[in-house]
């Protein structure tokens, strides 16, 4: 019935949201995919791994602090939505213009990650560059506050989003630890990062607009 929509919903909202903020290839992902192509799947996954679940710990930090609000939010939901759907437009221009400015005028490579040559360091140490990144927990947070029905609906719909989050994040984090040096060449090239962070930005903004969309 009606609270199955509602968990569905919560589902439905946190692969999006954990591809939306996943997907852009960043320092991160080249980290993983070099890790892996210089060392094994193994330490590749792991390292993955620990960049899904610095997202699952930001959402989850998102829907406890988005339920905490809730009733202190109440009288300016219809403010707050178009608050949060403007972050997320904001972030989505900030991704692309990142991504056109890398593309056009790529940095040098670096031997970063060099240190991270067993599962269990890159784990650990991929899991702690990611929580360093600020924008993951604004992300997160625009979705959760405008999304009352996932912030309030209870434990069940709020822990279906942060699954979800972590799933869909791991899946493309593993994804790239799968394809190894092939797919790290064909992702981290020019044309790739621009392609994915394009994507990505597209993502956000389908995200802002369900917001502010009538019934939503």
């Amino acid at each position: 019935g009606a609270r199955r929509a509602v968990v569905t919903e919560a589902l439905l909202a946190g692969l999006l949201a954990g591809y939306g903020v996943a997907v852009p290839v960043g320092a991160i992902a080249v980290l993983i995919v070099g890790l892996t192509a210089r060392t094994s799947w193994r330490v590749g996954a792991a390292a993955g791994l620990g960049a899904a679940t610095a997202d699952g710990l930001y959402a989850a930090l998102a829907v406890l602090g988005g339920a905490a609000l809730a009733d202190l939010l109440a009288p300016v939901a219809a403010p707050m939505r178009w608050c949060a759907a403007l972050v997320l437009v904001v972030l989505a221009a900030h991704t692309a213009g990142q991504a056109v400015r890398r593309h056009r005028t790529p940095a040098p490579s670096s031997r970063t990650g060099a240190g991270l040559a067993t599962p269990a360091r890159a784990y650990a140490g991929v899991l702690a560059l990611t929580v360093l990144n600020p924008t993951t927990v604004v992300y997160f947070a625009a979705l959760v506050l405008g999304r009352q029905s996932v912030a309030d609906a209870g434990p069940g719909p709020a822990a279906g989003f942060v699954l979800a989050v972590l799933a869909a994040s791991a899946s493309w984090q593993l994804l790239l630890a799968g394809g190894g040096a092939l797919l790290g060449r064909l992702l981290t090239g020019p044309g790739g990062r621009l392609g994915t962070a394009l994507v990505a930005s597209a993502v956000m903004c389908v995200l802002a607009l369900a917001l502010v969309v009538p019934g939503r």
